[in-house]
Protein backbone atom coordinates (compact mmCIF):
# COMPACT_ATOMS: atom_id res chain seq x y z
CA UNK A 1 0.00 0.00 0.00
CA UNK A 2 0.85 3.50 -0.67
CA UNK A 3 2.04 5.86 2.01
CA UNK A 4 2.82 9.64 2.52
CA UNK A 5 4.74 11.07 5.62
CA UNK A 6 4.33 14.42 6.85
CA UNK A 7 6.27 16.21 9.09
CA UNK A 8 5.82 19.83 10.49
CA UNK A 9 8.42 21.77 12.45
CA UNK A 10 6.59 24.00 15.22
CA UNK A 11 7.72 26.64 17.98
CA UNK A 12 7.67 24.35 20.85
CA UNK A 13 6.66 21.10 19.29
CA UNK A 14 7.62 19.14 16.22
CA UNK A 15 5.13 16.73 14.88
CA UNK A 16 4.80 13.56 12.13
CA UNK A 17 2.52 11.80 10.91
CA UNK A 18 2.40 8.75 8.34
CA UNK A 19 -0.74 8.10 6.43
CA UNK A 20 -2.19 5.40 3.95
CA UNK A 21 -3.97 6.13 0.02
CA UNK A 22 -6.98 6.14 2.30
CA UNK A 23 -5.92 9.15 4.65
CA UNK A 24 -5.63 6.85 7.98
CA UNK A 25 -2.33 7.70 10.43
CA UNK A 26 -0.43 4.27 10.76
CA UNK A 27 1.95 6.24 12.78
CA UNK A 28 2.49 9.42 14.58
CA UNK A 29 5.31 10.77 16.50
CA UNK A 30 6.45 13.66 18.50
CA UNK A 31 9.16 16.01 19.98
CA UNK A 32 9.44 19.20 22.21
CA UNK A 33 12.02 22.01 21.87
CA UNK A 34 12.53 25.15 23.43
CA UNK A 35 11.87 28.75 21.96
CA UNK A 36 15.03 31.01 22.98
CA UNK A 37 14.65 34.33 24.03
CA UNK A 38 18.14 35.97 24.70
CA UNK A 39 16.37 39.37 24.95
CA UNK A 40 13.39 41.11 24.94
CA UNK A 41 12.01 41.33 21.25
CA UNK A 42 13.85 38.60 20.20
CA UNK A 43 12.60 34.65 19.15
CA UNK A 44 15.47 32.11 17.64
CA UNK A 45 15.17 28.51 17.34
CA UNK A 46 18.22 26.25 16.69
CA UNK A 47 18.06 24.32 13.42
CA UNK A 48 20.41 21.70 13.69
CA UNK A 49 19.06 21.02 16.76
CA UNK A 50 15.29 22.23 16.72
CA UNK A 51 14.79 21.34 13.42
CA UNK A 52 16.71 18.90 11.56
CA UNK A 53 16.84 16.94 14.80
CA UNK A 54 13.53 16.62 15.49
CA UNK A 55 13.13 15.78 11.34
CA UNK A 56 15.10 12.74 12.46
CA UNK A 57 14.40 11.48 15.69
CA UNK A 58 10.55 11.60 14.31
CA UNK A 59 11.04 10.20 11.00
CA UNK A 60 13.19 7.49 12.51
CA UNK A 61 10.10 6.42 15.32
CA UNK A 62 7.67 6.40 13.26
CA UNK A 63 9.18 4.19 10.79
CA UNK A 64 10.13 1.71 13.53
CA UNK A 65 7.35 1.85 15.31
CA UNK A 66 5.42 1.48 12.53
CA UNK A 67 6.67 -1.78 10.18
CA UNK A 68 6.38 0.44 7.11
CA UNK A 69 8.32 -0.04 4.30
CA UNK A 70 10.47 3.51 3.73
CA UNK A 71 9.81 2.21 0.03
CA UNK A 72 5.90 2.35 0.17
CA UNK A 73 6.38 5.97 0.90
CA UNK A 74 5.16 7.87 -1.98
CA UNK A 75 6.62 10.97 -1.26
CA UNK A 76 7.47 13.48 1.71
CA UNK A 77 6.09 16.90 2.73
CA UNK A 78 7.56 19.34 5.30
CA UNK A 79 6.59 22.85 6.92
CA UNK A 80 8.03 24.59 9.66
CA UNK A 81 7.06 27.74 11.26
CA UNK A 82 7.59 31.00 9.53
CA UNK A 83 8.36 33.20 8.25
CA UNK A 84 12.35 32.48 10.02
CA UNK A 85 15.04 34.09 9.18
CA UNK A 86 18.79 31.72 8.82
CA UNK A 87 21.97 32.97 6.97
CA UNK A 88 23.68 28.99 6.07
CA UNK A 89 26.76 28.30 4.16
CA UNK A 90 27.30 26.63 1.00
CA UNK A 91 26.50 23.37 2.44
CA UNK A 92 23.53 24.66 4.05
CA UNK A 93 24.59 24.14 7.38
CA UNK A 94 23.50 27.06 9.76
CA UNK A 95 25.62 30.10 10.30
CA UNK A 96 23.82 30.75 13.58
CA UNK A 97 20.23 30.24 15.18
CA UNK A 98 17.04 31.09 13.41
CA UNK A 99 15.62 34.81 13.96
CA UNK A 100 11.88 33.55 13.86
CA UNK A 101 8.21 34.66 12.54
CA UNK A 102 6.60 37.91 13.37
CA UNK A 103 7.02 37.05 17.47
CA UNK A 104 10.40 38.39 16.71
CA UNK A 105 10.74 41.79 16.50
CA UNK A 106 14.73 43.10 16.20
CA UNK A 107 13.98 44.92 13.47
CA UNK A 108 11.37 47.45 14.30
CA UNK A 109 14.17 49.97 13.32
CA UNK A 110 15.23 48.51 9.80
CA UNK A 111 11.27 48.61 9.20
CA UNK A 112 11.09 51.98 9.67
CA UNK A 113 14.42 52.98 7.36
CA UNK A 114 12.68 50.99 4.63
CA UNK A 115 9.20 52.54 4.90
CA UNK A 116 11.66 55.87 4.75
CA UNK A 117 13.32 55.03 1.22
CA UNK A 118 10.64 52.90 -0.52
CA UNK A 119 7.36 54.30 0.61
CA UNK A 120 4.88 52.38 2.51
CA UNK A 121 2.06 52.64 -0.51
CA UNK A 122 4.56 51.15 -2.58
CA UNK A 123 5.67 48.75 -1.01
CA UNK A 124 2.02 47.38 0.13
CA UNK A 125 1.19 48.10 -3.94
CA UNK A 126 4.02 45.74 -5.16
CA UNK A 127 4.46 43.20 -2.57
CA UNK A 128 0.98 42.55 -1.13
CA UNK A 129 2.19 43.36 2.27
CA UNK A 130 3.20 46.32 4.16
CA UNK A 131 6.28 45.64 5.90
CA UNK A 132 5.74 44.44 9.88
CA UNK A 133 7.74 42.15 12.58
CA UNK A 134 6.90 39.04 10.06
CA UNK A 135 8.72 40.44 7.22
CA UNK A 136 12.02 38.76 6.45
CA UNK A 137 13.28 41.48 4.37
CA UNK A 138 13.89 43.60 6.99
CA UNK A 139 15.32 40.95 9.26
CA UNK A 140 18.17 39.96 6.51
CA UNK A 141 18.85 44.15 6.83
CA UNK A 142 18.95 44.27 10.36
CA UNK A 143 21.88 40.88 9.96
CA UNK A 144 23.89 42.81 7.18
CA UNK A 145 24.29 45.40 9.92
CA UNK A 146 24.32 44.19 13.03
CA UNK A 147 26.53 40.66 12.26
CA UNK A 148 28.68 41.66 8.97
CA UNK A 149 30.49 38.80 9.19
CA UNK A 150 27.63 36.31 9.58
CA UNK A 151 26.03 38.25 6.73
CA UNK A 152 29.23 37.60 4.32
CA UNK A 153 29.63 33.88 5.03
CA UNK A 154 26.15 33.52 4.12
CA UNK A 155 25.65 31.71 0.50
CA UNK A 156 22.16 31.92 1.35
CA UNK A 157 19.20 33.14 3.52
CA UNK A 158 16.51 30.59 3.78
CA UNK A 159 13.61 30.21 5.87
CA UNK A 160 12.78 26.60 8.27
CA UNK A 161 11.10 24.75 5.64
CA UNK A 162 14.03 25.70 2.94
CA UNK A 163 17.02 24.26 5.58
CA UNK A 164 14.95 21.11 6.30
CA UNK A 165 14.40 20.38 2.33
CA UNK A 166 18.15 21.31 2.02
CA UNK A 167 19.10 18.55 4.01
CA UNK A 168 16.93 16.27 2.93
CA UNK A 169 17.33 16.48 -0.84
CA UNK A 170 20.58 19.20 -1.75
CA UNK A 171 17.96 21.94 -3.09
CA UNK A 172 17.62 25.15 -2.04
CA UNK A 173 14.23 26.03 -2.82
CA UNK A 174 10.97 28.11 -1.29
CA UNK A 175 7.21 28.18 -2.06
CA UNK A 176 5.30 31.56 -3.58
CA UNK A 177 3.48 31.69 -0.06
CA UNK A 178 6.27 31.53 2.57
CA UNK A 179 8.45 33.87 -0.43
CA UNK A 180 5.94 36.03 -0.51
CA UNK A 181 6.74 37.23 3.25
CA UNK A 182 10.73 38.37 2.49
CA UNK A 183 9.11 41.30 1.16
CA UNK A 184 10.25 44.05 0.11
CA UNK A 185 12.36 40.91 -1.96
CA UNK A 186 9.10 39.35 -3.67
CA UNK A 187 7.16 41.20 -5.81
CA UNK A 188 3.68 40.07 -6.73
CA UNK A 189 3.31 40.80 -10.72
CA UNK A 190 7.07 39.42 -11.15
CA UNK A 191 5.75 36.59 -8.69
CA UNK A 192 9.44 36.37 -8.00
CA UNK A 193 12.51 37.96 -6.22
CA UNK A 194 13.95 41.28 -7.33
CA UNK A 195 16.26 44.40 -6.12
CA UNK A 196 13.99 46.70 -7.74
CA UNK A 197 12.44 48.14 -4.44
CA UNK A 198 16.34 48.18 -2.71
CA UNK A 199 19.15 46.91 -3.61
CA UNK A 200 20.58 47.48 -0.13
CA UNK A 201 19.22 44.31 1.70
CA UNK A 202 20.93 41.06 -0.59
CA UNK A 203 21.16 40.13 -3.83
CA UNK A 204 18.57 38.09 -5.52
CA UNK A 205 21.71 34.79 -6.56
CA UNK A 206 21.64 34.75 -2.14
CA UNK A 207 17.45 33.86 -1.53
CA UNK A 208 16.33 30.33 -2.81
CA UNK A 209 14.74 29.05 -5.83
CA UNK A 210 11.01 30.13 -5.48
CA UNK A 211 8.45 27.06 -6.58
CA UNK A 212 4.79 26.19 -5.83
CA UNK A 213 4.39 24.32 -2.63
CA UNK A 214 2.98 20.50 -4.24
CA UNK A 215 6.18 20.97 -6.78
CA UNK A 216 8.45 18.19 -6.40
CA UNK A 217 11.91 20.11 -5.26
CA UNK A 218 14.31 16.79 -5.31
CA UNK A 219 14.78 13.50 -3.82
CA UNK A 220 16.11 12.06 -0.75
CA UNK A 221 19.78 11.96 -1.17
CA UNK A 222 22.21 8.92 0.20
CA UNK A 223 23.24 11.06 3.41
CA UNK A 224 19.44 11.78 4.48
CA UNK A 225 18.42 8.20 3.62
CA UNK A 226 21.00 7.45 6.39
CA UNK A 227 20.10 10.23 9.06
CA UNK A 228 15.85 9.71 8.44
CA UNK A 229 15.50 5.83 7.71
CA UNK A 230 13.62 6.87 4.43
CA UNK A 231 14.76 5.18 1.26
CA UNK A 232 16.70 6.94 -1.18
CA UNK A 233 15.37 8.66 -4.02
CA UNK A 234 12.06 9.42 -2.00
CA UNK A 235 10.19 12.72 -3.90
CA UNK A 236 10.39 15.80 -1.84
CA UNK A 237 7.68 18.31 -2.04
CA UNK A 238 9.00 21.89 -1.69
CA UNK A 239 7.24 22.17 1.81
CA UNK A 240 5.40 25.47 3.06
CA UNK A 241 4.50 27.25 6.43
CA UNK A 242 2.98 25.16 9.20
CA UNK A 243 -0.01 27.31 9.42
CA UNK A 244 -0.78 26.78 5.33
CA UNK A 245 -0.14 22.93 5.82
CA UNK A 246 -2.73 23.13 9.09
CA UNK A 247 -5.35 24.62 7.37
CA UNK A 248 -4.74 22.29 4.09
CA UNK A 249 -5.37 19.53 6.50
CA UNK A 250 -8.83 20.48 7.67
CA UNK A 251 -10.32 21.47 4.35
CA UNK A 252 -9.53 25.39 3.38
CA UNK A 253 -10.31 24.87 -0.20
CA UNK A 254 -13.17 27.84 -1.45
CA UNK A 255 -12.73 31.18 -1.28
CA UNK A 256 -14.19 32.63 2.17
CA UNK A 257 -13.08 29.35 3.80
CA UNK A 258 -10.65 30.77 7.05
CA UNK A 259 -8.82 28.19 8.98
CA UNK A 260 -8.39 29.63 12.90
CA UNK A 261 -5.12 27.95 14.11
CA UNK A 262 -5.20 27.34 18.01
CA UNK A 263 -1.35 26.48 18.38
CA UNK A 264 1.52 28.99 19.97
CA UNK A 265 0.06 32.05 17.84
CA UNK A 266 -3.68 32.53 16.55
CA UNK A 267 -3.16 32.44 13.18
CA UNK A 268 -5.72 32.71 10.55
CA UNK A 269 -6.02 32.39 6.87
CA UNK A 270 -9.00 33.23 4.57
CA UNK A 271 -8.50 32.33 0.84
CA UNK A 272 -10.04 34.84 -1.86
CA UNK A 273 -10.96 34.53 -5.76
CA UNK A 274 -9.55 38.05 -5.94
CA UNK A 275 -6.27 39.69 -3.90
CA UNK A 276 -7.09 41.27 -0.63
CA UNK A 277 -4.89 44.37 0.08
CA UNK A 278 -4.94 45.84 3.57
CA UNK A 279 -1.94 47.37 5.65
CA UNK A 280 -3.43 45.11 8.42
CA UNK A 281 -3.51 42.05 7.08
CA UNK A 282 -0.78 39.63 4.90
CA UNK A 283 -1.26 38.50 1.44
CA UNK A 284 0.48 35.81 -0.25
CA UNK A 285 -0.29 33.05 -3.16
CA UNK A 286 -1.65 30.23 -2.21
CA UNK A 287 0.40 27.10 -2.65
CA UNK A 288 -1.28 26.54 -5.93
CA UNK A 289 -1.31 28.71 -9.12
CA UNK A 290 -4.38 31.41 -9.11
CA UNK A 291 -5.87 31.70 -5.64
CA UNK A 292 -5.20 33.91 -3.11
CA UNK A 293 -4.57 34.14 0.55
CA UNK A 294 -4.98 36.17 2.90
CA UNK A 295 -3.69 36.23 6.44
CA UNK A 296 -3.16 37.62 9.86
CA UNK A 297 -1.85 36.20 13.04
CA UNK A 298 -1.43 37.31 16.87
CA UNK A 299 1.99 37.63 18.64
CA UNK A 300 1.23 35.16 21.60
CA UNK A 301 -1.27 33.08 22.05
CA UNK A 302 -0.55 29.05 23.61
CA UNK A 303 2.78 29.98 24.26
CA UNK A 304 0.95 32.52 26.50
CA UNK A 305 -1.16 29.74 28.04
CA UNK A 306 2.31 27.82 28.51
CA UNK A 307 3.74 31.11 29.93
CA UNK A 308 0.90 30.85 32.58
CA UNK A 309 0.94 27.22 33.49
CA UNK A 310 5.12 27.63 34.32
CA UNK A 311 4.90 30.96 36.12
CA UNK A 312 0.99 30.26 38.39
CA UNK A 313 0.87 26.74 38.23
CA UNK A 314 4.33 24.79 39.56
CA UNK A 315 2.66 23.10 41.50
CA UNK A 316 0.71 21.13 39.31
CA UNK A 317 1.96 17.86 37.30
CA UNK A 318 3.25 19.26 34.48
CA UNK A 319 1.33 16.75 32.10
CA UNK A 320 -2.14 17.32 33.71
CA UNK A 321 -1.92 21.46 34.33
CA UNK A 322 -3.59 22.69 31.25
CA UNK A 323 -6.44 20.34 31.97
CA UNK A 324 -6.36 21.30 36.18
CA UNK A 325 -5.97 25.34 34.97
CA UNK A 326 -8.66 24.60 31.96
CA UNK A 327 -11.49 23.73 34.68
CA UNK A 328 -10.83 26.33 37.23
CA UNK A 329 -11.10 28.58 34.24
CA UNK A 330 -14.60 26.71 33.31
CA UNK A 331 -15.98 27.88 37.29
CA UNK A 332 -14.89 31.59 36.78
CA UNK A 333 -18.19 32.83 34.34
CA UNK A 334 -17.93 34.55 30.94
CA UNK A 335 -16.07 38.07 31.79
CA UNK A 336 -14.13 35.97 34.25
CA UNK A 337 -15.78 38.14 36.65
CA UNK A 338 -14.63 41.50 35.47
CA UNK A 339 -10.80 40.84 34.49
CA UNK A 340 -9.74 41.91 30.88
CA UNK A 341 -6.72 41.02 29.61
CA UNK A 342 -4.34 42.54 26.56
CA UNK A 343 -2.24 39.56 25.75
CA UNK A 344 0.40 41.94 23.93
CA UNK A 345 3.22 39.93 25.79
CA UNK A 346 5.87 39.76 22.76
CA UNK A 347 3.87 43.13 20.96
CA UNK A 348 1.44 42.33 18.67
CA UNK A 349 1.17 41.15 15.29
CA UNK A 350 -1.72 41.91 13.46
CA UNK A 351 -3.97 44.03 13.04
CA UNK A 352 -1.84 46.70 15.58
CA UNK A 353 1.44 45.86 14.13
CA UNK A 354 2.68 47.19 17.32
CA UNK A 355 6.59 45.74 18.92
CA UNK A 356 6.05 48.13 21.62
CA UNK A 357 2.48 46.58 22.82
CA UNK A 358 2.42 45.21 26.04
CA UNK A 359 0.43 42.74 28.05
CA UNK A 360 -2.09 43.81 31.06
CA UNK A 361 -4.54 42.72 33.04
CA UNK A 362 -7.54 44.94 33.95
CA UNK A 363 -9.88 45.05 36.56
CA UNK A 364 -8.04 43.15 39.22
CA UNK A 365 -9.58 43.14 43.12
CA UNK A 366 -8.99 40.62 46.15
CA UNK A 367 -11.60 38.36 45.32
CA UNK A 368 -10.26 36.68 42.22
CA UNK A 369 -8.46 34.04 41.55
CA UNK A 370 -6.41 31.87 39.27
CA UNK A 371 -9.46 30.50 37.16
CA UNK A 372 -10.75 34.34 36.81
CA UNK A 373 -6.85 34.67 35.17
CA UNK A 374 -6.94 32.07 32.75
CA UNK A 375 -10.33 32.61 31.60
CA UNK A 376 -9.25 36.54 31.28
CA UNK A 377 -6.49 35.35 29.38
CA UNK A 378 -8.31 32.87 27.00
CA UNK A 379 -10.62 35.65 26.57
CA UNK A 380 -8.03 38.23 25.56
CA UNK A 381 -6.91 35.62 22.76
CA UNK A 382 -10.67 35.74 21.88
CA UNK A 383 -10.60 39.36 21.57
CA UNK A 384 -7.65 39.72 20.43
CA UNK A 385 -9.09 37.02 17.65
CA UNK A 386 -12.37 38.74 16.66
CA UNK A 387 -9.91 41.70 16.00
CA UNK A 388 -9.05 40.62 13.09
CA UNK A 389 -12.48 39.29 12.19
CA UNK A 390 -13.74 42.50 12.55
CA UNK A 391 -11.20 43.80 10.39
CA UNK A 392 -11.85 41.56 7.44
CA UNK A 393 -15.75 43.07 8.26
CA UNK A 394 -14.49 46.05 8.04
CA UNK A 395 -13.03 46.18 4.39
CA UNK A 396 -16.78 43.75 3.48
CA UNK A 397 -14.64 40.09 3.46
CA UNK A 398 -16.34 38.75 5.73
CA UNK A 399 -15.20 35.11 6.23
CA UNK A 400 -18.29 32.65 5.49
CA UNK A 401 -17.13 29.64 7.45
CA UNK A 402 -14.57 29.09 10.26
CA UNK A 403 -12.49 25.98 10.73
CA UNK A 404 -10.91 24.94 13.91
CA UNK A 405 -7.61 23.80 14.15
CA UNK A 406 -4.48 23.04 16.35
CA UNK A 407 -3.98 22.06 19.94
CA UNK A 408 -6.17 24.55 21.41
CA UNK A 409 -9.34 23.05 20.28
CA UNK A 410 -9.42 21.32 23.01
CA UNK A 411 -10.00 23.63 25.24
CA UNK A 412 -13.46 24.19 25.73
CA UNK A 413 -13.21 27.49 27.44
CA UNK A 414 -10.83 28.86 24.79
CA UNK A 415 -12.60 27.63 21.89
CA UNK A 416 -16.53 28.79 22.70
CA UNK A 417 -15.36 32.17 23.73
CA UNK A 418 -14.05 32.94 20.40
CA UNK A 419 -17.23 31.53 18.82
CA UNK A 420 -19.14 33.75 21.47
CA UNK A 421 -17.30 37.26 21.03
CA UNK A 422 -17.37 36.95 17.40
CA UNK A 423 -20.66 35.83 16.94
CA UNK A 424 -19.44 32.76 14.10
CA UNK A 425 -19.56 28.98 14.07
CA UNK A 426 -16.89 26.85 14.34
CA UNK A 427 -16.45 23.47 12.78
CA UNK A 428 -13.58 21.49 14.21
CA UNK A 429 -12.76 17.80 12.25
CA UNK A 430 -12.26 14.89 13.38
CA UNK A 431 -8.57 15.05 12.37
CA UNK A 432 -7.01 17.70 14.66
CA UNK A 433 -3.69 16.50 14.23
CA UNK A 434 -2.44 19.67 12.42
CA UNK A 435 0.02 21.04 9.39
CA UNK A 436 1.88 17.42 9.66
CA UNK A 437 -1.38 15.55 8.37
CA UNK A 438 -1.93 18.52 5.80
CA UNK A 439 1.96 17.75 4.72
CA UNK A 440 0.78 13.96 3.86
CA UNK A 441 -2.18 15.11 2.09
CA UNK A 442 0.20 18.06 0.30
CA UNK A 443 2.31 14.82 -0.63
CA UNK A 444 -0.24 12.75 -2.30
CA UNK A 445 -1.45 15.21 -3.97
CA UNK A 446 2.25 16.32 -5.32
CA UNK A 447 2.34 12.75 -6.70
CA UNK A 448 -0.88 12.55 -8.37
CA UNK A 449 -2.70 10.39 -6.06
CA UNK A 450 -5.16 12.79 -4.96
CA UNK A 451 -6.94 15.66 -5.98
CA UNK A 452 -7.72 18.92 -3.64
CA UNK A 453 -11.41 18.01 -2.77
CA UNK A 454 -10.36 14.82 -1.54
CA UNK A 455 -9.52 16.38 2.03
CA UNK A 456 -13.05 16.15 2.54
CA UNK A 457 -12.70 11.94 2.41
CA UNK A 458 -9.40 11.77 3.86
CA UNK A 459 -10.93 14.58 7.28
CA UNK A 460 -14.26 14.83 7.91
CA UNK A 461 -16.64 17.34 9.84
CA UNK A 462 -16.75 16.15 13.66
CA UNK A 463 -18.51 19.30 15.61
CA UNK A 464 -19.61 22.54 15.12
CA UNK A 465 -19.31 24.96 18.11
CA UNK A 466 -22.49 27.52 18.18
CA UNK A 467 -22.30 31.26 19.76
CA UNK A 468 -23.83 31.31 23.11
CA UNK A 469 -26.84 34.46 22.94
CA UNK A 470 -26.75 34.21 26.28
CA UNK A 471 -22.90 35.91 26.19
CA UNK A 472 -23.49 37.97 24.09
CA UNK A 473 -24.25 41.61 26.24
CA UNK A 474 -21.11 40.50 28.85
CA UNK A 475 -18.61 40.01 26.05
CA UNK A 476 -19.62 42.74 23.61
CA UNK A 477 -19.35 45.08 26.69
CA UNK A 478 -15.64 43.81 27.65
CA UNK A 479 -14.55 43.73 24.23
CA UNK A 480 -15.22 47.48 23.88
CA UNK A 481 -13.14 47.81 27.10
CA UNK A 482 -10.38 45.80 25.31
CA UNK A 483 -9.91 47.47 21.99
CA UNK A 484 -10.15 51.17 24.36
CA UNK A 485 -7.71 49.57 26.66
CA UNK A 486 -4.70 49.34 23.83
CA UNK A 487 -6.33 52.85 22.12
CA UNK A 488 -5.80 54.36 25.67
CA UNK A 489 -2.41 53.24 26.99
CA UNK A 490 -0.46 52.93 23.30
CA UNK A 491 1.90 55.94 23.85
CA UNK A 492 2.59 54.35 27.68
CA UNK A 493 3.45 51.17 26.78
CA UNK A 494 6.33 52.76 23.94
CA UNK A 495 7.59 54.17 27.12
CA UNK A 496 8.54 50.86 28.59
CA UNK A 497 11.42 49.04 27.52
Amino acid sequence: MNHYLGIDIGTFESKGVIVDADGRVVASASRSHKMLVPQPGWAEHRPRQDWWGDFTFICKKMLAESGVAPESIRAVATSAIGPCMLPVDEKGEALCNAALYGVDTRSAREIEELDAAIGRERILERCGNALTSQSVGPKILWLRKNRPDIFRKAAKIVTSTTYLVQKLTGECVIDHYSAANFSPLYLLDRQGWSTELSSDIIEIERLPKVMWATDIAGHVTAAAARATGLAKGTPVTVGTIDAAAEAVSVGVVNAGDMMVMYGSTIFTIMLSRKRIEDARLWYAPWLVPNVHASMAGLATSGTLTHWFRDTTARELDRGAAFAALAKEAEASPPGANGLVMLPYFSGERTPIHDADAKGAVFGLNLTHGRGDLYRALLEGIAYGTNHIVDTYREIGTVPKKLLAVGGGTKNRVWLQATSDVSGMAQTVCEKTIGASYGDAFLAALAVGDVARKDIFSWNSEDRRIVPDKKTRATYRKRYRVFRELYDRNRDLMAELP
